[in-house]
């Protein structure tokens, strides 16, 4: 995994990770990274330090939200895990399923390849890509 720190075409900061730096790149070449703040797709790396921790940083608890923006965007992944339905690596599949009528549409929220992810859209699927990830999978 990869932490970058991205920044818009508007100035917005914000952060998120990557299973790696190609898939950044994969993933940024198709316009699927987009701004936590305004959805824009116009994103691109921001200064970056390396992070460095030891022991019981490690192990700390997660600090408080460093700006409004970032409190927002924790007060909006709060809701979302209460008004839907977390399906893991069968996202692409439930939300098929959904599109085409054999489930009940509902609030789902999960995680897929960016393949499949590219698949779902050009099919006419609606999805769109989540700034936050399960809270278990934080660690």
């Amino acid at each position: 995994m990869i932490h970058y720190n991205l920044k818009c075409a508007q100035d917005h900061r914000f952060d998120s990770w990557f299973q790696s730096a190609s898939a950044f790149d994969k993933l940024h070449a198709a316009g699927l990274v987009t701004c936590s703040v305004c959805g824009s797709a116009e994103v691109n790396k921001d200064l970056m330090a390396p992070r460095v921790s030891a022991g019981a940083e490690r192990d700390a608890p997660l600090s408080a939200p460093a700006s409004p923006a970032e409190q927002a965007l924790r007060e909006v992944q709060a809701e979302f895990e209460k008004t839907s339905d977390y399906v893991g690596r069968d996202f692409a599949r439930e939300a098929r399923a959904m599109h085409e009528g054999d489930s009940p549409k509902r609030a789902i929220w999960g995680e897929t390849r960016g393949d499949e992810a590219r698949k779902l859209i050009e099919d006419g699927v609606p999805v769109a890509p989540l700034p936050f990830r399960p809270k278990r999978k934080n660690n």
